[in-house]
């Protein structure tokens, strides 16, 4: 809200979430029945078309939103090279109001005017008024209204709203108050009104004149410049025509709304703005190159609509917990989200590159999260592994040519039957300058942070399988004289031979899952899968501690504790994060991730991969030194 929101700020159906089209339902039905039932001379064009161009609007709103996020990843072309932060997102979540109350003043005006209910699909006649029309008044009195909303009485409590957002995204160009929203709406008006009036109006004009109000309003908040030069110096008048923005961040100049002609009349055109483009156009040398890439891949096709590129308030919040064999929720909105991401899936299906999704900044670290997209039953699938495996190796290769010095591998990018924890890239280029980081040693220290303080034994439980966390995690508990039982015969003789001689004292081997120390054992640590029956074998008040990077299933148990996987909270000058990292809360990161960043702050120059290991002790007090803060769900942070 504004600093000091005034009358009539709220939106009226702003409590009502996304039930808010429900308004829009008894309108559209009503113009659909009397488009089907009337004569081909007698329907009612323009309130048909309504509901179809809200659709669209909303389509092409996305659209900006995921090509603005993907060109700032690369944040070499920024106009403004600031942090976009979780605010902002929930802020501007709430993008489609104005898109929403379009539509419901569209089916007024129409019920309201019988000659809006005759217009044509088409009229020439009112392309000239429109266009005469929008020169004139409506840039005219937007130019005073615009300078108005500048007065400190007015910016307080409306349009300090808008400009709350320092770093524009295209959506930040229709985030204001209701009754601001109100009276831009009543300028637009202008040129529909007047064409309605004078009988020139058409379906096509005034929807096209909605759609270049949205071109326009998007393109000079993206926060990176699309026009080419070349534009400007074929034409160059156009220069009046066209807005590049400096706004947010000089607020006493460029008032126009899309044509700065008025500006240059009255003498607020900013002076830089001109250099600003050059300089926008011509990107930051050396900021396309990577200190840190992330590795990871999608889970399952709805996965792809939670990254930063798809839908902004999906992102920043946290995913539900999907397993590694299975999805987590089956609400009827993730099935929605499934429903509409299955297209995407199937079209994404046939690229072969990673892809880039997120870019971060920690001090002068540059940190990129690039991913596979591939989804986790592709990774489990016999047929799919290689056909995975050569994406993955394609993407090792591009992040060493972009010259990134450490790669993490996230989820199943690590798995042994892929690559070995990634000292397969490793065997087969030896000199490989980027440092490959699967990020155990870290991973391992944050699970035993959430091990209750006192505990003497623990169980352990997973399979063998080149388990490398495993064998981490266990010789460390062991150094610390903590009993360590494993039903899982083949997990104990791999974790005994990572063992010291010294401490295989400390690892026990349990025959029988119903033994008396599998019952009484208050701290499980679990890997990939826990099942609802292993889980009803524990006593009350069981721990769960999942090492693993999936959530190990389904929570069965309400008289247990449930920890999460494996996390650290970033340190406080962490710039840029705006999307949570699948099933993590906000401002939390994988310890596989960070463990990279770590990596390269220290300067580490050694591999963390295959048999390689950092040291658990040696990897958790770098990452505190740099800011990192433990975190666990259940837990003091």
């Amino acid at each position: 809200m504004a600093s000091k929101p005034g009358p009539l700020s709220r939106w009226p159906w702003q409590d009502l979430g996304n039930y808010k089209y429900a308004l829009v339902a008894p309108w559209a039905v009503r113009s659909t029945y009397r488009f089907v039932r009337s004569g081909s001379g007698e329907r009612d064009l323009l309130a048909f078309a309504v509901l179809p161009v809200l659709l669209l609007r909303l389509l092409y709103s996305q659209l900006w939103i995921t090509v603005s996020r993907h060109q700032t990843a690369r944040s070499r072309h920024r106009i403004v090279n600031k942090s976009l932060d979780f605010e902002q997102v929930d802020r501007e979540r709430n993008w489609d109001d104005q898109i929403l109350l379009t539509a419901l003043l569209f089916y007024a005006v129409n019920a309201a005017v019988p000659v809006a209910q005759s217009v044509p699909w088409w009229d020439s006649r009112g392309l000239l008024v429109a266009a005469l029309l929008h020169v004139g008044p409506v840039e005219f009195l937007y130019y005073w209204l615009h300078r108005a909303l500048h007065h400190h009485y007015l910016y307080a409590r409306y349009h300090s709203h808008h400009h709350a957002s320092i770093v524009t995204e295209p959506i930040t160009s229709v985030i204001h108050p209701f009754a601001e929203e109100l009276v831009y709406f009543t300028l637009f008006a202008i040129p529909l009104l007047t064409m309605v009036g004078t009988g020139t109006a058409s379906v096509a004009v005034a929807n096209g004149y909605l759609a270049y109000i949205d071109f326009m309003n998007y393109l000079g908040h993206c926060n990176f410049e699309l026009v080419p030069r070349l534009l400007f110096d074929v034409f160059p008048p156009l220069k009046y025509l066209m807005f590049h923005s400096l706004h947010h961040t000089q607020f006493r100049s460029n008032y126009s709304l899309f044509m700065p002609l008025y500006d240059h009349l009255y003498g607020t055109a900013d002076k830089s703005s001109d250099d600003l483009y050059e300089r926008a156009l011509q990107g930051r040398a050396g900021e396309d190159a990577p200190d840190v890439v992330h590795l990871t891949h999608l889970t399952t096709p709805a996965s792809l609509l939670r990254l930063r590129l798809g839908f902004a308030s999906l992102a920043a919040a946290p995913a539900p917990p999907a397993s590694r064999y299975g999805a987590g929720s089956s609400s009827s909105s993730s099935s929605s989200l499934a429903a509409v991401a299955c297209p995407l899936a199937a079209l994404l299906g046939w690229t072969r590159t990673a892809f880039r999704s997120e870019a971060n900044r920690l001090h002068k670290l540059k940190l990129e999260t690039w991913v596979v997209p591939r989804y986790t039953s592709q990774y489990l699938s016999k047929q799919g592994l290689y056909a995975v495996g050569r994406v993955v190796e394609k993407a090792v290769a591009d992040a060493e040519a972009s010259g990134a010095r450490v790669l993490t591998l996230g989820l199943l990018n690590q798995a042994n039957e892929l690559n070995k924890n990634g000292e397969l890239y490793v065997i087969r280029k030896p000199s490989m300058r980027t440092k490959i980081v699967d990020g155990t040693s870290l991973a391992a220290a944050a699970v035993l942070h959430m091990i209750p303080e006192g505990t003497d034994e623990v169980l352990l439980l997973g399979d063998a399988g080149g388990n490398k966390m495993a064998g981490v995690l266990a010789s460390a508990l062991c150094e610390r004289e903590i009993q360590v039982h494993v039903v899982d015969k083949d997990l104990y003789e791999s974790v005994k031979q990572q063992l010291r001689p010294e401490t295989h004292e400390h690892l026990l081997h349990l025959a029988e899952w119903w033994s008396h120390s599998a019952k009484t054992t208050k701290v499980w640590l679990v890997g990939d899968r826990l099942t609802g029956e292993e889980q009803r074998r524990a006593q009350g008040g069981a721990h769960f501690v999942p090492y693993s990077q999936f959530p190990p299933g389904a929570v069965v148990r309400a008289d247990c504790v449930y920890h999460s996987t494996p996390a650290l909270v970033v340190p406080d000058a962490f710039e840029d994060l705006h999307a949570c990292e699948n099933w993590l809360p906000r401002r939390v990161m994988s310890a596989w991730r960070a463990a990279g960043i770590v990596h390269a702050l220290e300067g580490w120059d050694a591999h963390e991969c295959g048999a390689r290991v950092t040291g658990v002790d040696k990897a958790w007090r770098a990452a505190l030194a740099h800011g990192f803060r433990p975190y666990d769900r259940y837990g003091a942070n």
